[in-house]
């Protein structure tokens, strides 16, 4: 029962970074990208299986070795990533005044196989230092960490940043330095450049204006996850491969997920709505500037693809997928400035508003190294993160890189029809236990 499982901190403490931040770095400003994201908390959960199998093994000990060489190594990555120890300055800057970040210990109360079992998205809220909802003036920091001790001995690190401040390869980075940090692999001629971005995309008044809002709806909305292993993705896009030349995992992924949300739609409403499927572009491998690969923070757009078909078939929403990436790059063959995204905006409003139109955003963290994070008691068994937000789809690598686990946020009269839709049942599995 979902009622039975606490989780219950133990200790909550500042972590400050190592070395102060030189004076001439106490202020970055934030690029166009960073305004344009929502006021956020992106959540991170890595699950480690206990590292003995002895019964008279002290795990509060251990417990305590681990918490204490996370606090430091993470000390020491906040000197590298310093902006993520500041405090932030609604869509304008942030300063960097070594505030800290925010580690919490924390103890469950089962071992940790009654988690990776059935995982349950409310459980698993207790695993993160702050809601996903949350705003900063209420967390009181840019990052925190939680990290929970299982009664056997396993252990959950918690990670919660805000979106404003990093996207999901920004994220990427820091976990894998702090890591490095960790194990004593982090070469100290690795440099971390923060700034770039705003330099070469310098913030818009309109953002910071009350003109401007991003308002995401969360209320009856439920999360569930479909996990897609690799022979059903080779399935997929053997079946997409007859409109597309070599489809990718996520191309045929997101077309099913598509068309099963089209579907449910049209159930419930009984008429034809637009669609809008989203997905979200990582710009650093699109963009010709020479630093775009080593930006840090937000360095993210996304292009649309439309569906308005009487008749919606899953090689044809591959198809749209492919024309919309297509059409994106040919638009911006220089990448997105600060100037496209406001005339983007300003013709197009809130879509999530938007009553003719179904807007779905897609997120995917598929090739992001995740699954390598070792801080000293071997890889995480398994990785997960979510939104909580309507028609919102998060992707995710499986262990083996070649399978995506989907977290689909929907209305909950939405889901009911989706998690029983036998052509996505017939490739994707409903919240399969972990182990």
């Amino acid at each position: 029962m979902v009622s039975e499982i606490k989780v219950e901190v133990i200790h909550k403490e500042t972590i400050e970074p190592s070395s102060p931040t030189p004076h001439h770095l106490k202020k970055i400003n934030l690029s166009v990208f960073d305004q344009f994201q929502s006021e956020i908390y992106t959540p991170l959960l890595l699950f480690y299986p206990s590292t003995s199998d002895e019964g008279n093994i002290d795990h509060k000990s251990l417990f305590a070795e681990k918490s204490k060489l996370l606090k430091r190594s993470l000390s020491e990555a906040l000197t590298h990533f310093y902006p993520f120890a500041g405090e932030f300055v609604y869509n304008a800057s942030i300063t960097c005044n070594d505030h800290g970040a925010a580690f919490l210990d924390a103890q469950v109360n089962c071992p940790i196989s009654k988690i990776l079992e059935k995982p349950d998205f409310e459980v698993l809220n207790q695993f993160l230092p702050t809601a996903i909802e949350s705003k900063q003036a209420e967390a009181g920091y840019i990052l925190l960490v939680q990290a929970s001790l299982f009664e056997c001995g396993g252990l959950a690190i918690g990670v919660s940043i805000l979106h404003k401040v990093a996207d999901a390869s920004t994220l990427s980075a820091f976990i894998k330095r702090w890591a490095a940090i960790a194990l004593g692999l982090a070469s100290t001629t690795d440099h971390v450049e923060f700034g770039v971005a705003s330099s070469l995309f310098p913030p818009l008044d309109f953002f910071s204006s009350p003109q401007f809002s991003i308002i995401l709806s969360n209320k009856n909305c439920i999360t569930k996850r479909f996990v897609f292993d690799a022979s059903k993705i080779a399935a997929l896009k053997s079946k997409a491969a007859t409109t597309v030349p070599n489809p990718t995992r996520v191309e045929v992924v997101s077309a099913l997920i598509w068309k099963c949300i089209i579907q449910a739609s049209r159930s419930k409403l009984g008429v034809i709505k637009p669609s809008m499927w989203c997905p979200v572009v990582n710009m650093r491998k699109r963009s010709p500037q020479g630093l775009a690969e080593n930006i840090l923070g937000n360095f993210v757009w996304m292009f649309a693809a439309m569906s308005m078909d009487s008749e919606v078939k899953f090689e044809s929403l591959v198809v749209k997928l492919r024309k919309g990436i297509e059409q994106y790059k040919e638009k911006y063959p220089n990448g997105v400035t600060g100037e496209d995204i406001f005339q983007a905006i300003k013709g197009s409003g809130n879509l999530a508003e938007r009553d003719d139109l179904e807007t779905n955003t897609c997120s995917s963290w598929c090739r992001l190294p995740l699954y390598e994070t070792e801080f000293g008691w071997g890889k995480p068994s398994w990785v997960s993160t979510r939104s909580s937000f309507k028609n919102t789809i998060m992707l995710m690598d499986l262990s083996d890189g070649e399978g995506i686990e989907a977290s689909v946020t929907l209305k909950e009269e939405d889901m009911t029809i989706i998690e029983s839709n036998e052509e996505l049942l017939a490739y994707a599995s409903l919240n399969p236990t972990v182990i």
